[in-house]
């Protein structure tokens, strides 16, 4: 693996620290003070300044570190996470992702606003308040400006948060050494520091380099011979280091391996009075020679096990230079055979395998990969079905060997694709997270108090669905922030509360995905809209429009209600696009709306782009596909069942209550006039926005699982068809979108759809 594919690991795992940093933000947000969940928050910017230091990407690492630095004053009760100190640090992970962004693909970030934030976060980590009126033209500070490219960047001591120098008399009996302030570094490594290739010799040496050092090697835990365990970590390392890097420089040498291992670190005298105040022994410093060590890091290719057997010997040298006759004895006497800790010791180490061999574990894969993969699995399932409908043609007995083959091959194609599928299925999170900084950026720019609230964010959908939802959702939220929710004078006046909610739900419905956008806004202006509607050109003064013809017009090409064009609307171009982009994905998107309390849009989307369960059907000599997940049942129509209502509608009853029946083959125009009902069979369907429809049709050929093709990228888009599909005789069929054919039956028009469609 070569570096560049490391890099793409390390961006692609930095995607997921930032989304797991802002769901802890939005979640601190939201009042919540558990301390894992700001660990949590802490760890993502940490464990990002991390990778970006050993590519040498220093805006990245200066910037994740001052960040870093806050986020500590939090986790350690000094800095109060209020709602002003949180704005701060939600526009901080914008800044870190743009930064990441730029990192990875050569872009440039805004350096004002960088700056900016720069200083607000080393405000709030002194203690001051959030100043919004802070100077965006201010210079840089310099941990901010530069950073060293080395895998463990040291700050300067300029950071703001070192600590106050003192003297004292008896360090070592050699003095002050200049008044340089010393520390006292507690270093316990933990058995997961080895297991990850870290050498504590190594790390040691690094922190020799901040400042004059001496070592106290504890091996109190070490156990006798017959009970060592060869993976395990018995030694820790007292260290009395002088230095005026600070402490954040010492911190600094063991970022790598923080979490692996026990850290203290405080000033001597702090350090003193806490071992006095609990009457513990002081330990002697030893000289501890690191020069064994090749300076240019020789040993990286010493592997895990070689280099505990050095750190042992090292360990072990430490403290018979020290004399320390006491813990000699004692690991002497530890040798003695102690059966029952050994047994104690095999079932503690069977037990840490299997929990790591039970452990969740995961693989990367490309997605044109998997993208192959289906594309497979659709040819699969395609010569599967042609080989069927081959025997079906030349056996008649439906008893062959062949036939038990066919079924068994067909069971086995259908699990194949659905585990195929399972591998694409992603939750909607990640982009629902993408919603919320959108949300704050333009109520910044709006002057409104808008609060974003996530539901289902968890709801699984094929990848491909996900990747095209950000654009349509984007333009959504714009629209629903700019034009749906009121100024918070305007919500005052209105009796409402001043800070704005937009909602956004994901959920499952009849084998499709429901993705719901509602605010609590004014709703939509339907007499401006119209008038809006007029004056562009777009409708005649004349129409006679129902109100939810009225809504809709928002869709249309290069319509917008803003009075003035600004940064966010005003140009016409947003909701037209999201209706071609949902359409595109073969859904629709209906709009409800009350004036005064808010306005509702629904996408229904189907699950998946690749494949579907459906029912095969003859319509005028049409062959159709009809979604089975939007079929209730099935029925023969009987002539006293059906019953006309005005010159060209018929209802149907079914069950003592009455369904609107609509004839597909007239819908469709396959046909000038309208087929007898009951020489046909009626399908009891449930559209997304319209309810129960009859869709008559004249045969069904029987249920099968087809591929989707899209029509949009072969051809062109066909108002009431939602793809296409080939059969296992290699006929091509039409899928019908029952939501366009059910909205036809109501009047509305598949040609103003076509027209619709055919823009851009």
């Amino acid at each position: 693996m070569d570096m560049n594919e490391i890099k793409e690991i390390f961006f692609q795992e930095c995607e997921e620290q930032l989304a797991e940093l802002e769901s802890g933000l939005l979640k601190m947000n939201d009042g919540d003070r558990d301390p894992e969940t700001v660990n949590a928050v802490f760890r993502a910017v940490h464990s990002i300044k991390g990778g970006a230091g050993a590519f040498g990407l220093d805006d990245l690492v200066a910037f994740a570190h001052v960040f870093e630095t806050t986020l500590d004053c939090v986790r350690s009760n000094k800095l109060e996470p209020n709602q002003d100190v949180l704005k701060v640090m939600l526009k901080s992970a914008d800044v870190l992702a743009d930064l990441t962004n730029a990192a990875r693909d050569g872009g440039s970030v805004d350096e004002s606003r960088s700056r900016g934030l720069v200083k607000e976060l080393e405000a709030l980590a002194n203690g001051e308040l959030p100043s919004p009126s802070a100077s965006s033209e201010a210079p840089a500070p310099k941990a901010a400006a530069k950073a060293a490219p080395a895998p463990t960047p040291k700050p300067t001591d300029d950071s703001g948060f070192q600590p106050v120098p003192f003297s004292f008399d008896d360090f070592g009996g050699e003095g002050d050494a200049g008044g340089m302030p010393a520390y006292e570094v507690i270093f316990k490594p933990r058995y997961e520091l080895y297991s990850k290739g870290n050498d504590a010799t190594l790390l040691l040496r690094d922190l020799s380099r901040l400042g004059e050092m001496t070592i106290y090697c504890n091996t109190d835990e070490l156990p006798g011979l017959e009970e060592l365990d060869p993976e395990g970590a018995y030694f820790f390392w007292n260290v009395t280091i002088k230095t005026d890097k600070g402490e954040d420089a010492i911190r600094t040498v063991f970022e790598f391996a923080e979490w692996d291992c026990e850290l203290t670190v405080k000033p001597v005298e702090e350090a003193r009075a806490d071992a006095t105040s609990n009457d513990e022994l002081p330990m002697v410093p030893v000289p501890f020679d690191l020069s064994i060590l090749d300076e240019t890091g020789a040993t990286e290719e010493v592997s895990a096990s070689d280099a505990r057997a050095e750190e042992t010997a090292a360990a072990v040298a430490a403290a018979e230079t020290a004399s320390n006759v006491t813990q000699m004895a004692a690991a002497a006497a530890r040798v003695e055979k102690k059966e029952s800790a050994a047994a104690a010791a095999a079932a503690a180490s069977a037990a840490a395998q299997n929990n790591a061999a039970g452990a969740g574990q995961t693989i990367r894969v490309d997605l044109d990969r998997v993208d192959r993969l289906i594309n497979l699995v659709g040819e699969l399932v395609i010569n599967q079905a042609m080989l069927s409908q081959s025997v079906i043609e030349n056996d008649t007995t439906g008893t062959s060997s062949i036939n038990m083959g066919l079924e068994e091959l067909q069971q086995l194609t259908r699990e194949i694709q659905d585990s195929v599928m399972a591998i694409r299925a992603q939750p909607v999170k990640p982009v629902f997270q993408r919603m919320s900084r959108i949300v704050r950026e333009i109520a910044d720019m709006t002057g409104k108090s808008i609060r974003l609230i996530t539901e289902g964010e968890n709801t699984e959908v094929d990848k491909t669905v996900i990747d095209k939802l950000a654009e349509p959702l984007t333009h959504m939220i714009r629209n629903a922030v700019d034009h749906g929710i009121e100024t918070p004078e305007k919500r005052a006046a209105a009796g409402k509360n001043t800070e704005g909610t937009v909602r956004l739900t994901a959920k499952h419905r009849s084998g499709r995905i429901l993705i719901e956008l509602a605010d609590d806004g004014a709703g939509i202006n339907r007499e401006k809209v119209r008038q809006k509607a007029i004056d562009n050109d777009l409708i005649p003064a004349d129409a006679n429009l129902s109100d939810e013809e009225i809504d809709n017009l928002i869709f249309l090409p290069g319509f917008s209600t803003a009075d003035k064009i600004s940064d966010i609307s005003g140009r016409g171009v947003g909701m037209d696009v999201v209706k071609r982009s949902i359409q595109a994905l073969g859904g629709r998107i209906n709009i409800t709306s009350k004036p005064g309390h808010g306005s509702v849009f629904t996408m229904s989307l189907p699950l998946t782009l690749a494949v579907l369960d459906g029912m095969v059907v003859t319509v005028a000599g049409q062959t159709l596909v009809v979604p089975l997940t939007a079929i209730v049942e099935t029925l023969q129509p009987e002539a006293a069942a059906i019953h006309s209502f005005g010159a060209n509608h018929r209802l149907i009853s079914i069950r003592n209550s009455f369904c609107p029946l609509v004839d597909v083959g007239r819908i469709l125009n396959f046909r000038a006039t309208q087929a007898n009902p009951v020489e046909g069979v009626a399908l009891l369907v449930e559209s997304e926005g319209g309810g129960q429809r009859a869709l008559m049709v004249d045969a069904i050929q029987g249920q099968r699982q087809v591929v989707i093709k899209s029509l949009e990228a072969n051809y062109t888009h066909v108002p009431g068809i939602a793809a296409a599909t080939i059969l296992g005789d290699g006929r091509v069929a039409l899928i019908l979108d029952v939501d366009a054919v059910v909205g036809a039956s109501r009047g509305q028009s598949l040609k103003a759809e076509m027209s619709l469609a055919a823009v851009g």
